[in-house]
């Protein structure tokens, strides 16, 4: 039996990366179509649709720079016109994070970090708004453990998450009258995603990688799939009592 409305669609920003994809394969085992949008990947993230149509049901991924607010209502309307309803949606997006040291970060990066996720994720937020009201739906965001657990070197992480998740906070507090609900995951290590970026970037050295694993209390890394379970439990009925949470998927590193 599905989970999700028969009408309808979730909608996943940045669904050409591990945890998006990820994210959108499994909301439609669980009965969802799905829209899924990307920057530049398309052909990750056409083939991402590909497989969530095999599994008979309705995907499209769509091109878009959520940078761009204007673009990002146009997009979200039309989804919402084509699909007749928006009642999940899941900000999976995010650029590459570089690893470095506050004094090493200029102020171009760090705005243009801040942008490319925290600008992004809140034209995409202000946009679905009204149609997650018609649909009392719910909206899930990717945070952090490093809010509880400082990391050093992760800034750029620290910084958009930490506005991002008090953007979530607020949406839960103003919206729940109109039955939405929203929450976020903290994402942990991953061994897939940007893994072997951030590897080949220096930034995920064995010396890096075995603090994390010793600072962990599962003494284990989690996966995009860890972490699209725990998203989309968050946007389904089962979580119908969970608003402004931050549910952590990080092995226990945040204790």
């Amino acid at each position: 039996m599905s989970m999700f409305p028969s009408t309808g669609t979730a909608l996943v920003s940045g669904g050409s990366g591990g945890i998006g994809a990820a994210t959108a394969r499994l909301l439609a085992r669980e009965g969802a179509d799905v829209v899924l949008t990307y920057n530049r990947n398309r052909d990750r993230a056409e083939a991402v649709a590909d497989e969530i149509r095999s599994l008979g049901r309705v995907a499209e991924a769509v091109a878009i720079d959520l940078r761009d607010g204007a673009a990002v209502t146009a997009l979200v309307d039309g989804v919402a016109a084509r699909h007749g309803a928006i009642h999940t949606v899941v900000s999976a997006h995010g650029p590459f994070i570089h690893m470095r040291h506050i004094s090493r970060i200029t102020p171009e990066l760090f705005w243009q970090t801040m942008e490319a996720d925290v600008l992004a994720a809140y034209n995409l937020f202000t946009a679905v708004l009204p149609h997650l009201r018609t649909a009392a739906g719910a909206l899930v965001a990717m945070a952090t453990p490093a809010l509880r657990r400082y990391a050093v070197k992760d800034i750029l992480s620290v910084a958009p998450k930490a506005a991002i998740e008090a953007v979530v906070r607020g949406i839960a507090a103003e919206e729940g009258r109109y039955g939405v609900r929203a929450n976020c995951v903290g994402v942990g290590v991953l061994t897939d995603g940007m893994f072997q970026a951030l590897v080949d970037d220096g930034a995920f050295d064995d010396k890096f990688l075995e603090a994390s694993l010793k600072n962990s209390a599962l003494r284990r890394f989690s996966t995009s799939e860890d972490v699209a379970e725990a998203a989309v439990f968050l946007a389904s009925p089962r979580a119908r009592q969970i608003t402004g949470q931050v549910l952590m998927v990080d092995a226990g590193y945040a204790l």
